[in-house]
């Protein structure tokens, strides 16, 4: 309440000073305000007299002016008046102080560049990106290259091992056959003479 808002159209006399507080960041500035006045007499625009205010701005806005605003910048602020009287030296001295709600530059003498500021760190639970050229269908590919080498060569080894057991079992049957017929082959002349020696004997008793 009664409160005076004013809107000051100038330039920034100094550099401005920026730091930390306890209620957080609080930055300050010196401005001109230089008006413009047409002199009837000598027909051209003059410089009138130079004002000087000092400008405060606290947390958010003192932060981001501490980045956005240099000597000599055109600027546009708008804030509460506050007018101060103390005595120095034995003289009153008055003060004029601008506590900004709103600093931008003044776009009638030149173009700015507008940068919104991001507030906050993202969660520490939000996804990790991944590496540059990596995708989900890459991942997917190389589950799947991979289930098939597994496929492969638990088939491949079964094939192997079928072929081995395969190979022994026809090597067990022909040494079993391959017996067989040797045993058969070493019979066949025993039997031929136990057979000629039976004729012999019968053909001795007749």
């Amino acid at each position: 309440m009664n409160e005076t808002l004013v809107t000051l159209v100038g330039n920034a006399a100094t550099a401005v000073e920026f730091r930390e507080t306890a209620t957080g960041g609080m930055a300050r500035f010196r401005m001109a305000a230089t008006p413009r006045r047409w002199d009837r007499e000598k027909q051209h625009w003059a410089d009138g007299h130079t004002s000087f205010y000092t400008v405060w701005a606290w947390r958010t806005l003192a932060s981001n002016l501490a980045g956005s605003v240099s000597v000599g910048e055109p600027l546009v602020v708008h804030g509460r008046l506050k007018v101060r009287e103390e005595e120095r030296d034995g003289a009153w001295k008055t003060s004029v102080d601008i506590e900004a709600v709103a600093v931008g530059h003044d776009l009638t003498r030149g173009t700015a560049a507008f940068r919104r500021v991001v507030r906050g760190e993202p969660s520490l639970t939000a996804r990790r990106p991944r590496p540059p050229g990596s995708s989900d269908r890459g991942e997917a590919e190389h589950r799947e290259a991979g289930s098939s080498e597994a496929g492969g060569g638990e088939a491949g080894g079964g094939e192997a091992g079928s072929a081995v057991a395969g190979g022994g079992a026809a090597g067990r049957g022909g040494a079993r056959r391959g017996g067989a017929s040797n045993g058969a082959a070493g019979r066949g002349p025993e039997e031929s003479a136990h057979r000629q020696k039976r004729a012999t004997e019968m053909v001795s008793v007749s």
